[in-house]
């Protein structure tokens, strides 16, 4: 496993998930509802930080690698899932949402390992649609992790809800444009 500055930023992301879901389960006593929510979302936009940085700096310096290109998107992932299951527990966010959210990432990762064994890893590369999506979902869950109105002037509980549902729609849209992609492949294969 190489060790290197942007991969470290990768395990950084991976360690903040289990301090962004643990920020809920804190005590009533030592930290307000409102303080959690403010909390989580700090934690999540710095993860989402670190995964624009990561890269950035691996292309930047020449320090991309198999490994570094296996953890980036799995943090990516879990990072998404945890904030959804809290937001799911929370009532913030629909179960059914986050089961369409969760179960493409599965979908796509795995279609995704599929085709690069075949050596087709091309077939599928990520579209400007999966792109939307991403920024959609990691526009609308920090919004949703604080849920309040941010300055006065953002309900970010509306705002999250209807981002959300761009994302949701966004990520079917995609699953079945990586899926249709594959198809050939998959006919071929099965």
């Amino acid at each position: 496993m190489p060790l290197n500055f942007p991969i470290l930023l990768t395990w950084l992301r991976v360690a903040l998930i289990p301090l962004m879901v643990g920020v809920f389960y804190l005590p009533g006593a030592w930290i307000s509802s409102f303080d959690k929510g403010l909390a989580s979302t700090c934690i999540f936009i710095v993860a989402a930080l670190t995964d624009w940085l990561d890269g950035f700096l691996a292309r930047r310096w020449n320090q991309t690698s198999a490994f570094g290109a296996f953890l980036d998107p799995v943090a990516d992932k879990l990072m998404v899932a945890g904030a959804l299951l809290i937001l799911v527990q929370l009532d913030r966010v629909n179960a059914v949402v986050a089961f369409i959210i969760i179960g493409r990432e599965i979908t796509i990762s795995a279609l995704r390992e599929w085709m690069a064994q075949l050596g087709a890893s091309k077939s599928v590369a990520v579209s400007s649609i999966g792109k939307i999506k991403t920024t959609a979902q990691m526009v609308a869950i920090p919004m949703l992790l604080y849920y309040d109105t941010l300055l006065g002037l953002i309900d970010t509980r509306i705002w999250g809800q209807w981002l959300l549902a761009v994302a949701a729609v966004l990520t079917v849209w995609s699953m079945f444009y990586y899926l249709r992609k594959a198809w050939p492949l998959m006919k071929e294969h099965s």
